[in-house]
Formats: C-alpha cells, sequence, structure tokens
C-alpha cells in the first residue's frame, strides 16, 4: 500500500529525497553556497595557521573570533531589515562582492614582499582588521541568503531545501580546509588565496547572472526601530524558535573545539598544516555522509526529542576529542561531532522556514545570526581565553561537558516539546 504524503513526513520519509534540487534557481544558489562557503573555509584555515604560526599564542585564535564576531553581531538586525525590504538577489550580489575585495586585500598583505616592507606586527593588525571588515559582510550575508532561498524554493520543500543547504555548506567544508591546509604546506600562502579570490568571484557569478530578482515584500510602514523589534519579539514569543536557538548558541559557545584545531594539529598531534586541514575537514565528512541519510530520512517526525540527542551526541564528541592523543582516533571523534551538528542544523533551519512569515524571514533570520555568530565566533574566542588559563586540553573537555549539561537544563525546561511532530508544529 503506498503512503500518501503527509504519512511519509510523519514517518520521517521524505518521497523525492532530490525535490529540492529540481529548481533551477535552487541549484544556483547551491552552488553559490558551496563555492563562497569552499573558500571561505580555506581561508579561515590559513588565517588561523599564518597567525598562529607568527605569533605562538592561543589567544590570538581566539581573537580572530572576536575580531569577526562583534562586527557581524553589531550589524546582523540591520542587515536583517535591509535584507527584508530589499530585492535579496541585487544584495547579496554586494555581500559577495565585499567579501571578495576583502579576500584580495588579505592575499596582498600576506606576501613576502609586503611583510618585509611592513613588517610582521602591521600584516597581523591588517588580518585582524580585514577579519573586521568580513565580520560586517557576513552580518548582512546570513539573512539575505536565509531570506533568498526561502523564495526560491515553496514551502512544502523547506525541510529537503534545507538538508541540501546544509548539505551544500557541509561539503565544501570538507574540501576547503583539506585543500588550504595542502595548498598552504606545498605552495605556500599566496596560492590559497588565488584559489580563495577565483571561487569567490564564481559564486557571484552563480548569483549575479542565474538568480532572478525578488522584489521585496517587506515596505516598511514604521521607523527601523519598531521594524527591527518586531522581528525580536516573533522569536522570544516563539519557545520553539527561543528554545533551538538558545540550545544552540550555548552549546556550541561552551563546545568551540575547532578554534584551537591548529595547537592540536601543531603542538599535540603533531601533524602539521596539512593535518589541520584533514582535521578541519573531518567534522564536515561527518555532516555530508549524515546529509546523504538524512535527505531520505528527514528528522522532523519528533523534531525537539531529535535535537537535544544531536546536540548531546555533539558534546559527546568534543569530549572524546579532547581525550584522544592519536590523529586517527580525533579524526573520528570530529567526523562524529559533524554528523550529529547537521542534524542540529537542519532542525533548526527547517523549525525556522516553516515557522517565520514571509515579510519577516531578513530579521528573525538575523536574530538568529546574532545567536549563532555569539555561539562561533565568540565561542572561538571563550575556547582560546580557556585554554590560555587552564590549558588546551582541559578548556576542551570543560566545554564539551557544559554542552552536555545544557542539554539537560534545555530538557527539563523543555519536556512538553519533546513529543511534538512536524504537523503539530504546523499547527502550533
Amino acid at each position: 500500500m503506498s503512503l500518501n504524503k503527509e504519512e511519509l513526513e510523519a514517518r520521517g520519509v521524505q518521497k523525492d529525497p532530490y525535490v529540492a534540487m529540481r529548481f533551477p534557481e535552487f541549484r544556483s544558489y547551491i552552488a553559490m553556497r558551496f563555492l563562497f562557503t569552499f573558500a571561505y573555509q580555506i581561508q579561515a584555515v590559513v588565517v588561523g595557521w599564518h597567525i598562529y604560526q607568527l605569533t605562538k599564542d592561543p589567544l590570538s585564535l581566539g581573537l580572530i573570533g572576536l575580531a569577526e564576531a562583534i562586527p557581524s553581531i553589531t550589524v546582523t538586525l540591520y542587515g536583517g531589515y535591509i535584507a527584508d525590504k530589499s530585492d535579496k538577489k541585487k544584495l547579496l550580489v554586494w555581500i559577495i562582492a565585499s567579501m571578495l575585495f576583502c579576500s584580495a586585500i588579505l592575499a596582498i598583505v600576506t606576501t613576502n614582499d609586503v611583510i618585509q616592507v611592513i613588517g610582521q606586527t602591521w600584516v597581523i593588525l591588517i588580518m585582524y582588521g580585514i577579519i573586521f571588515c568580513v565580520g560586517i559582510a557576513r552580518g548582512f550575508y546570513s539573512p539575505t541568503a536565509f531570506a533568498l532561498m526561502a523564495q526560491i524554493i515553496p514551502k512544502e520543500h523547506y525541510t529537503n531545501s534545507s538538508t541540501w543547504n546544509s548539505g551544500s555548506w557541509q561539503t565544501a567544508s570538507i574540501m576547503g580546509p583539506a585543500v588550504g591546509g595542502l595548498l598552504y604546506a606545498f605552495s605556500g600562502i599566496t596560492a590559497c588565496f588565488i584559489v580563495i579570490v577565483s571561487f569567490i568571484a564564481l559564486a557571484l557569478v552563480c548569483i549575479k547572472f542565474f538568480v532572478k530578482n525578488y522584489p521585496a515584500t517587506f515596505i516598511p510602514k514604521e521607523n527601523i526601530f519598531k521594524s527591527l523589534s518586531e522581528g525580536i519579539r516573533f522569536v522570544f514569543k516563539s519557545k520553539m524558535i527561543l528554545g533551538a536557538l538558545s540550545l544552540d548558541m550555548f552549546s556550541v559557545f561552551f563546545g568551540g573545539a575547532v578554534a584551537l584545531m591548529p595547537i592540536f594539529a601543531h603542538d599535540i598531534l603533531k601533524v602539521g598544516a596539512e593535518g589541520l586541514g584533514f582535521m578541519r575537514a573531518a567534522p564536515a565528512l561527518g555532516a555530508v555522509v549524515t546529509m546523504f541519510i538524512l535527505a531520505k530520512y528527514p528528522p522532523m517526525n519528533k523534531p525537539w526529542r531529535n535535537l537535544l540527542l544531536a546536540v548531546a551526541g555533539f558534546g559527546i564528541s568534543i569530549i572524546c576529542f579532547g581525550l584522544s592523543r592519536n590523529f586517527y582516533l580525533s579524526f573520528l571523534f570530529l567526523f562524529f561531532e559533524g554528523a550529529f551538528d547537521s542534524v542540529s542544523v537542519i532542525i533548526r533551519s527547517t523549525i525556522l522556514q516553516i515557522l517565520t512569515p514571509e515579510e519577516m524571514r531578513g530579521r528573525v533570520s538575523a536574530v538568529n545570526g546574532i545567536f549563532i555568530n555569539s555561539s562561533n565566533e565568540i565561542g572561538a574566542f571563550e575556547s582560546g581565553a580557556t585554554a590560555r588559563l587552564m590549558g588546551t586540553i582541559p578548556s576542551v573537555l570543560f566545554g564539551g561537558s557544559m554542552t552536555l549539561i545544557i542539554v539537560l537544563i534545555t530538557y527539563l525546561k523543555t519536556k512538553r516539546l519533546v513529543p511534538l511532530s512536524l504537523n503539530q508544529i504546523h499547527r502550533n
């Protein structure tokens, strides 16, 4: 007996796992997402490794995250407001072009000739300054990209599109760090930035020429502060959205072991830049494998239960990574960290897409961006600071343990959400 769409969803089965990819504009969007993320991940590896090589200070790695998080968090709400009232395609073109310019500047200042002229101290300061500018661009990028994707794909395919969107990001996150580590080791930093600039330029082409314009559906009728507060109030009134964002923020804030990977690669596991690239790729590899499974079996039958289990698995993986002294075991634990995080990302993205009104997507995504940036970049600073105070290994174990404590507290406070299904989320 064949099952209808609602029955398949209730059982957590996607009838056509490729349905979102059948939309040409979504394919162009996914190509942009992949190319841009690939370049960004190479840049993250290269900048982190290069600055640590120059400073040998764990705190310098934390400061990278802080330099990006402060401007991103500061402008994200405004970025969401601009995304809601603008043509999303045109705005995204300008944002990617700005990122392209920032990467070009990094390519110039990290050359040997420039280092000899202005010295290492000024090179480091300029790199932090460019990272600050990248943070500003990211504050606009996240809400704009989120809102644009929602316009490209029909609502009934949001779960599938979120899975493919996450998979595209994670696939690029596998290849980017590995390519970045190998390129840096064998060809130097200049070759890395040539690749970075080229792929960001290709991402710009995908959006500029293969996605149509989408006029704004939101026309402000009140001042900017009231418009921004609407998005904030909506998030804080929705217990499901607020709970998902809070759980992600605090768990990743304390579980930011990724920021310390250069130390593990250089001092603990002693695998060099090549090993760092593979370590950075391991979580994304786990996420991509999981994505292919979730494309067929989406985790939305009981999303809140699955979210809590995924974040708990994320915390356990971090603890195991901190205890490992073997590169292959460390790679395996990072693989599982990415797998569990992928489940969390897909559930959170789907909840946001389903529950957010069309005219508020930019502003609600901006609030989501604040939570994400707080957890990732400020979490990276927390990891760097605790590594300096407690030592690298104790700081990772502390972070993983705090993640498990947060999951337990969240479960105790949100027991009534655990049995809710996808259909019940729609109705509520």
